[in-house]
């Protein structure tokens, strides 16, 4: 296969040659270069020629947060139709999260989900494990079989749910050490958020929602970073909203520590305001996300986090749901956005186009980062000669309203509804097989 004129991390245009799933030659767009048999490709039926019309060319995308729902919840959402959904957005690697029903907390589960990924093939799926046994928060899982498993598990965390036990997550922090693992916390101080409904502050008290504190967050990741400080084990932090928590993961780098953390691209973009007043009505549940969608001020600190590396990771938690479940009063309805379509374009409103971030900041933090704290080897490399040809194509120039009945995945859950957003995935490469071509899957 020959992708031609595109621009890797937008620099000058090139070609690039790929044979046998690997990146075979890098030349001058245009400019002869060596001959590559093209009999393989052909017999599989794939295109020899991809035109690049002069797209950005970025490492497959590496996602470290992705609810794919199965088993238990394929209503909402499967391993088919997310990585569908992850291919569309331009990943070509996903971490499915633990939360499924029954709870990826045996080896024999984690198994299932990633055996359901290889079959499908739209991305590579790495299982999450969960810490604890069915997620309760009492007893330690099984780490050590998970990361045994053919899943060969590496990342762990009770996500929905925080390992609110001091000891027990001591306990998962020391036990992930013998495998080179690492603990992804979700921050949550239980009794600091019982019913909580939205961000804790002005507006909250205006609407009559119960709020949800910033300290809730901060108090959990502090303390979690002193832990993984005290036994030398690795920490991440999911998800984080809030300023006061990126001056905590600031201060915990600064000891050299090894914690690292992750923002949402809906977190980049999206304030509390929207609760009260949007092009979606107030009280919209759309809008009802864990944790909450917090103030400008945060939304600030966390760009600019992002941008200096205090936070290392956009990762999308991507959290799918059915329409009975979103579509309902604000108490009643179930938090959580999908993500893996937009995340590019919204990440380019938030960081590019503000001069945040250059392309290569976001391959760092959206493909290298995420595949080197997931222990993903064959994900994140630089596009070079060698490789693996995990590649995506991107339109920076495209701007187009976000039409969620276009979405691949099962759920149409998405607070960009109607927004117009820049960017467009031209094409996805998973090992030099189009997963997409011309923003359709393939």
């Amino acid at each position: 296969m020959l992708i031609k004129n595109v621009r890797i991390l937008g620099g000058e245009p090139v070609d690039i040659a790929v044979v046998n799933g690997l990146i075979a030659e890098i030349r001058p767009a245009g400019s002869a270069g060596t001959r590559h048999d093209g009999d393989d490709t052909a017999e599989a039926g794939l295109p020899e020629v991809v035109e690049g019309r002069g797209a950005i060319a970025l490492p497959g995308l590496v996602d470290l947060h992705t609810h794919l729902r199965e088993p238990g919840r394929e209503d909402a959402e499967t391993v088919q139709t997310g990585t569908q959904s992850a291919a569309r957005g331009g990943y070509t690697a996903v971490h499915a999260m633990a939360n499924t029903m029954p709870v990826a907390d045996t080896a024999g589960v984690v198994e299932q989900v990633w055996r359901l990924g290889q079959e499908f093939g739209h991305c590579d799926v790495q299982p999450v494990g969960a810490v604890t046994v069915g997620l309760e928060g009492k007893q330690l899982a099984e780490l050590g079989a998970m990361a045994d498993s053919a899943a060969r598990v590496r990342v762990f965390s009770d996500d929905g749910r925080c390992v609110d036990d001091a000891v027990l997550m001591r306990r998962a922090l020391e036990y992930v050490k013998a495998f080179d693992g690492v603990v992804a916390q979700h921050a949550q101080e239980p009794k600091l958020t019982k019913d909580a409904q939205m961000n804790e502050g002005v507006i909250s008290g205006r609407l009559g929602l119960s709020g949800w504190p910033a300290v809730a967050e901060e108090a959990i990741i502090a303390r979690d970073c002193l832990l993984a400080a005290h036994v030398g084990s690795r920490l991440h932090v999911c998800h984080v909203s809030t300023a006061g928590s990126v001056e905590i993961i600031r201060w915990a780098k600064s000891k050299g520590w090894n914690v690292t953390a992750e923002v949402t691209p809906h977190h980049l973009l999206l304030t509390d305001e929207l609760v009260e007043e949007s092009p979606n009505g107030s009280y919209n549940p759309i809008y009802k996300v864990n944790p909450p969608l917090r103030t400008r001020a945060d939304v600030e600190a966390l760009r600019s986090a992002l941008a200096d590396g205090t936070i290392d990771v956009v990762a999308t938690d991507h959290a799918p749901h059915p329409v009975e479940d979103k579509e309902t009063e604000w108490a009643a309805a179930a938090m959580g956005m999908v993500g893996l379509e937009t995340a590019l374009s919204v990440v380019q409103e938030a960081m590019v186009d503000t001069g945040l971030l250059d392309w290569a900041g976001v391959a760092e933090r959206m493909s290298a980062a995420p595949a080197r704290i997931g222990r993903l080897p064959g994900h994140g490399r630089p596009l070079e000669v060698g490789a693996p040809a995990n590649i995506v194509l991107y339109d920076p120039t495209a701007r187009a309203e976000v039409d969620p009945s276009s979405f691949a995945s099962k759920s149409r859950n998405t607070p960009y509804e109607g927004m117009t957003l820049p960017g467009r995935v031209l094409a996805t490469f998973l090992r030099g097989r189009p997963t997409v071509l011309e923003g359709k899957l393939a």
